[in-house]
């Protein structure tokens, strides 16, 4: 059986972007009113911890775990056990997480005028290989058009136009139960959160997107709009979101010949609207706009809405339109806050080029690629946080491989300081040196270092003896 991790070792205090993002924004405690927990042995923080170090240190999870050079590595049962336990409540973590670090750190720094928005869109969650897979499934690649193995990853997000944070996800497989290769593992208490989320990922992208906006409230996080694109744009759930939630929606409208929009007491397509309003002349970026009624039906309220017809920059003869349920918005604006939809197209790329997302191990359970898929979430919340707090110029990719090097140097400082610590400790015990010689010896050592090596500590040059010391 592996060795537990030392707590002293985890606990140490060095300059880690990992160390202080856990410490900061308490992970333990969240953990632990999420139903995370452990009552023996190795504590979740400490596994999480680890998993979520693993990509920086550009290791896997196997090997890892196999490996005889790895003693400090928790066993393998005890991260398994942490992964696949469908008692603990993931999505809330990630809720608790994201909240904390919106409010906290992200809105003082985000002035009362900017809009906050709130982003939902879908991305694949590819498992191409994979026939095991519980709950695996036939979907829909909207990049490809074709239809891979996998899961749809629904995820709902928060952004302020320079910072997104994930707020909940759902993977979704397929409602239609011939396009799935497996079902829920009949071992599943049917009482726990993961069969919870198991019945949930049948269910429709347009009900389940209700799912993920119950769990958060909007006004805590200072957020009015929500933000999504054509294919959730059905006027039910543009109605729904509207009169259940405090919030507005702008989206992007499908040309679809069943959808009707009442203007001027007619019924009309979005591409029969587009020719009978009337156009902007020359070469006007907004076409046209438009106040409408979205009837559903005879017994039904409408609510009215505003679509802008805007032109298409890749094909000019071409048009797009973008509809808005807050008819008092400018038109401009309107386009604005659409074009922040295009943060969570960025994290997407990020969480599958970087984060390891769908790639760092292989499992086949539903409750295991749900816990991994939120700790690769809480990965690109660090790096978010850590982009707006230093107002770096970089991109969170750089920062990604900045982090990695970070944590090679530190195993190598800890490895420099176990050499000291040993060379003091021999030191010590011959009986003709006292304490002060000793300090005087290591402080001559360390200065005579070449520079290189002296950078690798995160203490001040003349402070290390004294640290060893302590």
């Amino acid at each position: 059986m592996a060795t537990i991790l030392p707590e002293n070792q985890i606990n140490q205090e060095l300059n880690s972007s990992v160390h202080q993002f856990f410490r900061n924004q308490k992970l333990g405690t969240l953990l632990n009113q999420s139903n995370i927990r452990k009552e023996a042995g190795i504590s979740p923080v400490m596994l999480v911890q680890f998993i979520f170090s693993l990509v920086l240190q550009k290791k896997n999870l196997y090997r890892t775990l196999e490996s005889a050079r790895e003693p400090e590595a928790p066993a393998k049962d005890a991260v398994y056990r942490l992964l696949n336990n469908a008692t603990y409540n993931w999505r809330k973590f990630l809720l608790l997480l994201s909240q904390n670090v919106i409010t906290q750190n992200l809105l003082p720094l985000v002035s009362e005028n900017r809009e906050r928005v709130l982003i939902l869109d879908d991305s694949l969650y590819s498992r191409a290989r994979s026939k095991s897979v519980e709950m695996l499934a036939l979907v829909h690649d909207h990049t490809t058009g074709k239809f891979v193995r996998g899961f749809r990853m629904l995820t709902l997000g928060w952004s302020d136009g320079n910072t997104f944070v994930p707020l909940a996800f759902s993977l979704l497989s397929s409602e239609k139960q011939s396009n799935r290769f497996q079902e829920i593992n009949p071992t599943i208490d049917k009482r726990t959160v993961g069969y919870k989320r198991r019945k949930e990922a049948v269910k429709k992208s347009t009900e389940a997107l209700f799912d993920l906006l119950d769990d958060i409230n909007p006004l805590q996080l200072c957020a009015r709009t929500l933000l999504f694109d054509s294919w959730f744009a059905f006027p039910k759930a543009i109605k729904r979101v509207v009169s259940e939630y405090p919030l507005e929606v702008v989206c992007m409208l499908k040309r679809m010949h069943r959808v009707y929009y009442t203007y001027e007491g007619q019924k009309y397509t979005l591409t029969q609207l587009y020719q009978v309003v009337r156009k902007k002349r020359g070469r006007a970026k907004i076409l046209a706009s438009v106040v409408v009624s979205l009837g559903l039906d005879d017994n039904e309220k409408e609510i009215q809405a505003r679509i802008v017809f805007v032109r298409d920059r890749n094909r000019s003869k071409n048009w797009l339109a973008i509809l808005s349920t807050d008819i008092n918005l400018p038109e401009e604006e309107i386009v604005r806050l659409y074009g922040k939809r295009w943060d969570i197209e960025c994290f997407f790329k990020v969480a599958k080029s970087h984060l390891a997302l769908g790639k760092e191990f292989q499992c086949r359970s539903y409750d295991a690629m749900v816990a991994h898929t939120t700790i690769v979430f809480t990965r690109y919340i660090m790096l978010a946080l850590r982009t707006r707090e230093e107002q770096d110029p970089r991109t969170i990719g750089q920062l990604f491989f900045l982090c990695c090097d970070e944590l090679e140097d530190i195993r190598f400082a800890e490895a420099i300081l176990l050499v000291f610590d040993c060379l003091k400790a021999s030191l010590t015990e011959e009986p003709v040196l006292s304490e002060e010689m000793v300090e005087s010896l290591l402080d001559r050592v360390f200065d005579n270092l070449p520079t290189f090596l002296k950078r690798a500590f995160p203490q001040p040059e003349k402070q290390l003896p004294s640290a060893l010391a302590a």
